[in-house]
């Protein structure tokens, strides 16, 4: 596995979301509406490459669904229901951490649903996604691939780094032990649910750098944005107030007066040289 050199990853980086806010304009621009699956194995990167998209970009404009298991009243509820509401309206992008695709995997590995809802999610997911395209959204389904080697190795660093275990779920910890399971799954949802409307690509995610960069250029290929037109932003000059002995008597009586900085609440400078 050849890594990317840091020099190269930063300044492609740089250049893919310099791409990513004019895209974000064309959104706007023409009230596109735009939705993006990150599915994938967990520690795959999906979460990585998400961050890497957004952290350039307006957070009223790009949004990340990423739902947490279903409650009470959300499992009584139509499958879709629940994701439904976090579709993009004219102008906006969703970013899905993980997505109704949920059913396919986790739930149907580990048990959370029976084989009949399997049945009915991978025959009715095609003409829901079929619906949204329909009504003019545009859908994109990324699939993060990672060996179980790099795979185990990142669960290792997770478990050892204190900025990581957060990232380690009971789930995720018994998913290795189903890594086959999760394979026939997999392959039985792409089969179901690769249609023409809405394909799935895959992502060879073992080397993250990499994984990241070619998701970013492919999600920029797939939409056809356009540079917006929009006037060059010019700042005025800021006019330089007269210092107070050449302002008139009316003037100094109008004096901004500001309280002294002594009677606020002062974060204190905990890095001062001592």
């Amino acid at each position: 596995m050849t890594e990317l050199p840091k020099k190269v990853y930063e300044k492609e980086l740089l250049r893919l979301q310099i791409e990513l806010v004019k895209l974000q304009e064309w959104v706007v621009a023409t009230r596109a509406r735009l939705v993006v699956i990150f599915e994938g194995r967990d520690a795959a990167g999906k979460g990585g490459s998400i961050k890497r998209i957004t952290e350039a970009l307006n957070p009223r404009v790009c949004r990340v669904a990423a739902l947490p298991k279903p409650n009470e009243r959300e499992r009584g509820q139509w499958y879709f229901q629940r994701y439904v509401a976090h579709l993009p309206s004219h102008g906006e992008i969703v970013l899905f951490d993980r997505s109704w695709y949920n059913r396919a995997g986790v739930e149907r590995v580990l048990g959370f649903c029976s084989p009949d809802e399997l049945h009915t999610f991978l025959l009715g997911c095609p003409y829901f996604e079929r619906l949204l395209v329909a009504e003019g959204i545009q859908l994109v389904k990324y699939w993060f691939s990672v060996s179980q080697e790099e795979q185990e190795k990142r669960f290792q660093e997770r478990a050892s780094n204190p900025l990581k275990t957060w990232k380690l779920s009971p789930i995720d910890i018994e998913s290795r032990n189903h890594w086959d399971s999760y394979s026939i799954a997999k392959d039985d949802m792409m089969q179901a649910t690769d249609i023409p409307e809405a394909p799935w690509y895959v992502v060879e995610a073992d080397e993250k750098h990499k994984a990241r960069l070619n998701c970013i250029q492919h999600l920029l290929s797939l939409v056809p944005y356009k540079p917006v037109r929009k006037q060059a932003i010019k700042l005025p000059s800021v006019k330089a107030g007269k210092s107070p002995s050449k302002r008139s008597e009316s003037q100094k009586t109008r004096v901004l007066k500001r309280p002294p900085k002594i009677s606020h609440r002062l974060v204190p400078d905990y890095f001062a040289p001592q």
